[in-house]
């Protein structure tokens, strides 16, 4: 499933959109204001909170925590320590395992990989000719949310770069 991304979602303080490749509505990213940190929540289009996106503070490394809708941490994005280029972020999973953030991240053409080098998501700007916008594209059975929410977490660490 592919899903539309407009750049200037990851605001915080914005309430943005996230639509399918039908241009169905299909998550809410609701910026938090008035926080010490830059905090939003992914919801599904029914209003459930899907994730939870918080920056950590007082790193070495620029992090971002995601917890599900319980609180419970599930994932931590982060920059990796010495790295080219082009290969910046790691995901670390709760659970255990790690999934790998490949390719340009500043124009907005790379992969979210499994431990295994399989393909969870590809993030390109190529598929729209709409200007800030950007496509993530979900392998079939790959948790959507928490793919969503890596992307988002890349999104706003990069701008912050």
């Amino acid at each position: 499933m592919r899903y539309l991304v407009r750049e200037k979602l990851f605001a915080i303080g914005d309430d943005y959109w996230i639509e399918d490749d039908q241009g169905h509505k299909a998550f809410l990213v609701d910026g938090k204001v008035l926080r010490l940190r830059d905090t939003f929540e992914l919801k599904d289009a029914d209003g459930r909170v899907v994730a939870v996106v918080k920056e950590k503070a007082f790193t070495v490394r620029d992090a971002m925590r995601i917890e599900d809708a319980d609180g419970e941490v599930v994932a931590t994005v982060r920059e990796k320590l010495f790295t080219p280029f082009r290969d910046k972020y790691l995901v670390e999973l709760a659970g255990g395992g790690e999934l790998k953030v490949h390719g340009d991240l500043i124009d907005k053409d790379y992969r979210i990989e499994d431990e295994h080098g399989g393909e969870l998501a590809r993030i390109s700007r190529k598929w729209f000719r709409i200007r800030d916008t950007y496509g993530v594209e979900v392998a079939d059975g790959a948790d959507v949310g928490l793919l969503l929410a890596v992307a988002a977490c890349v999104d706003h660490l990069t701008a912050q770069d």
